[in-house]
């Protein structure tokens, strides 16, 4: 439930029925300065107040689950309350469906809960909306110059497939993602952001005088109502190893809003894998627990925790960069369409693999890495997180096998990756591999969610 206080403008009409069964409307407010709405949350519902110029509350009630309420026309909203109904007409549509939008959410508190709260424990997604509610994240992101560029580029060189078009943008952060759509013709873009960072693009929105092309709907995409079916879906889902933070199930969500034949940017996205070698890294992180094999740490025996300490480092995939001579094999890649996957596809992902070793030594790992394509109808442009690509927010992940494997050059190194989706919106890795020529076998079971960075050259 969203908690902060919540205003719009807005006329307000008394309906009466008349004696013949009729049904009239009567504004006996007589005040010049336009009402305002206010609407609070409570915990079953909201709080309603109409308040005119002077301050004074000229109308007030509670809605909740029960109360009856409905749309009039396309910015309007009647509801009853015993046998007296009254009639808000909204100065904008923008307002009326951030209002309409937001009673959703309070009216809905004890239905069914939608898709993401399904699958997302509320500790994490409180904090995952925090997060993405800075600006200083916010241009993390936007200074990502490979990203920010590749979008507007896939968005502008395709402008035929924005043009005068109808666009959804999915988690709009700043808003970005629908500038670049209007510069590239979009007649209406409906940007949709859960987090508070909407009060910001709202912000944007109107000091860049687009409040009439772009309208920041606040709340999520499992959610929300939009006004429109659209055209084309755009957004940037994309978490470490492409899938962390799972965002990719509401991009997929949006498309019950795509007209049929609509497009989506981006359009799929490869995950590739391949076993590196790395002895140094994994040192390092084999010594990260060598603190708690001290036996006199201030007069206290630490070695009862040594074994946890391993297990646990080990579990932490490695968030970083490397030179591409540590790779053993060419990538193996897994792609996810995303005009044809759905949701449920995602809780559950199965990568087999079969490399054939190009060098001998010991396999430390796997590394992975993504790309996403946005196939336009004029071109199509790639964003790569390869390490052979200029270094993006993303980096590269690296997940270590408990114990390296010796493979000769030549010998085949298969196995399986499994991840599996938690609601902690991530995903648990499974990785189950072995060298075919000697039957030695290596695995590891690792937490996308705790990763380990280390940013070093």
């Amino acid at each position: 439930q969203q908690q902060q206080q919540q205003q719009h403008s807005v006329s307000l009409f008394f309906v009466k029925e008349d004696p013949k069964g009729g049904v009239q409307f009567s504004n006996s407010l007589r005040s010049e300065q336009p009402l305002k709405l206010l609407v609070e949350a409570e915990e079953e519902g909201a709080e309603l107040r109409v308040i005119d110029g002077n301050g004074v509350c000229v109308f007030k009630c509670s809605i909740n689950r029960e109360t009856e309420s409905c749309r009039v026309g396309k910015q309007a909203f009647l509801i009853t309350v015993g046998c007296n109904s009254v009639l808000l007409q909204f100065n904008s549509l923008n307002e009326f469906f951030t209002f309409h939008n937001s009673l959703k959410a309070f009216k809905s508190s004890n239905k069914v809960p939608s898709a993401f709260s399904r699958r997302t424990e509320d500790a994490s997604a409180a904090q995952y909306f925090q997060f993405y509610s800075s600006l200083s994240q916010q241009q993390n992101m936007m200074q990502d110059y490979i990203r920010t560029a590749t979008y507007q580029r896939a968005i502008l060189q395709n402008h035929v497939d924005f043009k005068d078009k109808v666009v959804l943008d999915v988690g709009c952060g700043s808003g970005i993602l629908s500038f670049f759509a209007v510069q590239a013709g979009a007649r209406k873009v409906y940007a949709v952001e859960a987090s508070t960072m909407s009060k910001y693009a709202e912000i944007l929105v109107k000091s860049n005088n687009l409040s009439e092309r772009i309208m920041i709907l606040e709340g999520k995409i499992e959610e929300i109502t939009i006004p429109e079916k659209v055209d084309i879906i755009i957004s940037e889902p994309m978490g470490y190893l492409l899938f962390h933070e799972r965002m990719l199930e509401s991009y997929l969500h949006a498309k019950k809003w795509l007209k049929p034949n609509g497009m989506m940017f981006p359009t799929f996205g490869d995950v590739h894998l391949a076993p590196f070698s790395d002895e140094q890294l994994y040192m390092e992180h084999y010594t990260r627990a060598n603190f708690w094999y001290q036996q006199c740490f201030h007069g206290i025996n630490l070695t009862g925790l040594c074994r946890a300490a391993m297990d646990e480092y080990f579990r932490q995939p490695i968030v970083d960069t490397f030179d591409v001579v540590i790779l053993m094999a060419r990538s193996v890649k897994y792609t996810v369409n995303f005009l044809e996957a759905k949701e449920d596809d995602l809780h559950r992902m199965e990568i087999p693999f079969t490399f054939r070793i190009l060098q001998s030594g010991q396999v430390h790992g796997l590394a992975f890495w993504f790309d996403v394509a946005f196939v336009g109808s004029q071109k199509t442009i790639w964003l790569s997180t390869s390490p052979t690509e200029p270094l993006t927010h993303w980096y590269q992940v690296r997940c270590l096998l408990q114990t390296p494997l010796f493979a000769k050059e030549g010998e085949t190194f298969s196995g399986k990756v499994l991840l599996v989706a938690n609601k902690r919106q991530s995903y648990d890795i499974h990785i189950m591999a072995m060298v075919d020529q000697t039957g030695f076998k290596s695995g590891n079971l690792l937490d996308l969610k705790n990763p380990f960075f280390s940013f070093y050259e």
